[in-house]
């Protein structure tokens, strides 16, 4: 299990790089702009997978309540990596700990106005499954800006992951 969560975030700090990297050709109107009426930006949309992120993390570590930053104190692409850097960091941590027991005793946590008591794996596994279903939405949006979405899916960082042959 704890290889597989292991695994599961070294996916996900590549998938993000590769999301964050091909946000950086946005020019700064595009990056905040809502492409399609009602739908949040691109900002809002890493913003929100950054600060899931390290929230989640942060209570997983037990890490002291930090301030919460705004969108505004994330403004721009390398803020939000500088977040996501910062929980990363967090995984880290806590990875030594992950031992099988640890992983399945439960943690009570509140977000969305509620409280949520789950196993340690699941929170991590949330983690990462949150972050594909919104960097998914952020391909949708670099679409309609002309601007090619990398590829991260799981399968692709694998692929990266084993030497293939030509």
């Amino acid at each position: 299990m704890q290889d597989d969560v292991v695994t599961l975030f070294a996916y996900e700090r590549w998938a993000n790089r590769k999301v964050l990297d091909a946000c950086r050709k946005l020019t700064a109107e595009q990056y905040v702009a809502e492409p399609i009426p009602g739908w949040p930006s691109i900002r809002s949309t890493l913003y929100h997978i950054a600060l899931a992120t390290e929230f989640n993390l942060r209570t997983l570590a037990g890490a002291p309540e930090e301030s919460i930053p705004t969108e505004g104190d994330l403004a721009t692409v390398d803020d939000v990596a500088r977040s996501l850097e910062r929980a990363h960091l967090h995984f880290e941590e806590l990875r030594p700990t992950l031992t099988p027991e640890r992983l399945s005793t439960v943690l009570t946590l509140c977000a969305i106005g509620r409280s949520f008591t789950l196993p340690r794996w699941a929170i991590l596994r949330h983690i990462v499954n949150h972050s594909t279903y919104h960097r998914g939405q952020v391909a949708a949006k670099l679409k309609r800006f002309r601007i090619d979405p990398p590829n991260t899916d799981f399968f692709w960082w694998v692929i990266e992951q084993i030497p293939q042959e030509a």
